[in-house]
């Protein structure tokens, strides 16, 4: 599964970063139109992922979704290499484009219950595996997608992506189907399907990492209107964070087999506090340099092991679980637009206190999350 985890997330971090400048200079979409685009795709790619993950958890059709998924991301793309037109764009986006996007929460299911098979307790170790390798495709994604751009323009941009999608095709119809998911009955007695703790930790998982997007999103803004430095520079800090991240993602998920994920997560969570303060006190790019180490942490662990603590707490329905964790993360990314605009009004050091208030009040949602008898206790 690492193989499918790495081409999928090449095949994503390809096109995501520069769909915007696609539409705008390719497609000549009005700002409108663009806003339109940009909010109505990752609610399609919502909508259907969480429709899909419910079906691979009812039947045994995890593999044949991956290949779908792939094929549909192929078929997609190969559209963007032709079409200019803003609606037929728009209505593959919905579409293939939606049920493509439904693959990387397929992967980390069929990952899951694949080890389930063999080894359970190590599940979130492999997890968290597929999540190193998972930033390993965002951090050289990026920068090809930038290359290819300049030599060969949008059209060999989404001919490469094809490609990816196509090799995941290939590569997904020759695993096994693994079958149903073997029943587990939850320890707090509910089934682990949208109960207190479920709606509590997607609350959470929503806020925080809405908060870290949002912080993601005004880095360039806030280093070069802010600190007067320059882009090159706001790329060394985002590939910074990345390349420190692949390590931590694997000490957290060795961390995750032995100690409750829950409060991983929540010490995540209070770094994230630390990191977001001192982010508003900066002066220079260098201290922001050094605060990428806070910024590794808070996203290792909210990220890499929010994955295997959503499985836990649906541990009958991976599909499902995963699912329900990638939403959160769109769900916001699509909070932070709107703070990120408000930044835009206001100064972009202010995107960096938004963020704490939004991240203390997923901690809190999280501590809401416990089990009855641990709030009883408390």
């Amino acid at each position: 599964m690492a193989t499918v985890t790495l081409f999928v997330g090449t095949a994503m971090s390809l096109t995501m970063p520069f769909m915007g400048l696609f539409l705008t200079n390719e497609v000549k979409a009005s700002p409108a139109a663009l806003g339109s685009f940009m909010f109505v795709s990752p609610v399609a790619g919502l909508i259907v992922g969480t429709l899909l993950g419910r079906l691979s958890d009812a039947r045994a059709v995890r593999r044949n979704l991956l290949v779908i998924g792939a094929i549909s991301g192929a078929a997609g793309m190969a559209l963007f290499i032709v079409v200019r037109n803003y609606w037929i764009l728009l209505g593959t986006s919905v579409t293939l484009l939606a049920i493509a996007g439904s693959l990387l929460a397929q992967t980390f299911a069929y990952g899951r219950q694949s080890t389930e098979r063999t080894n359970a307790t190590k599940a979130p170790f492999v997890v968290s595996i597929l999540r190193t390798v998972l930033s390993l495709a965002w951090v050289g994604g990026p920068p090809l997608a930038g290359v290819i751009v300049s030599a060969y323009g949008f059209t060999g941009l989404f001919v490469a992506s094809t490609v990816f999608y196509l090799i995941v095709a290939a590569v997904t119809i020759r695993l096994p189907e693994l079958g149903m998911q073997a029943q587990v009955k939850s320890e707090d007695g509910e089934g682990g399907l949208l109960n207190r703790q479920v709606i509590f930790a997607s609350i959470g998982f929503v806020l925080l990492q809405g908060a870290s997007g949002l912080g993601v999103s005004a880095m360039p803004l806030y280093i070069t209107n802010v600190l007067h430095g320059s882009a090159g520079d706001a790329g060394l800090v985002l590939g910074l964070c990345a390349a420190l991240e692949i390590p931590l993602i694997l000490w957290f998920g060795a961390l995750a087999v032995k100690y409750d994920q829950r409060m991983i997560v929540i010490l995540g969570g209070s770094v994230a506090l630390v990191y977001q303060g001192l982010m508003v006190m900066t002066s220079a790019v260098w201290q922001i340099l050094l605060l990428q180490v806070l910024s590794a942490i808070v996203i290792s662990a909210v990220m890499g092991t929010g994955i295997t603590y959503f499985q836990s707490l649906a541990p009958n329905r991976p599909g499902f679980a995963t699912t329900l964790y990638t939403n959160t993360l769109t769900v916001g990314i699509m909070l932070a637009g709107p703070l990120l605009g408000l930044a835009s009004d206001i100064g972009y050091r202010s995107a960096y206190l938004m963020s704490l208030i939004v991240s203390a009040l997923g901690i809190a949602a999280l501590f809401l999350g416990r089990k009855r008898g641990a709030i009883a206790r408390a």
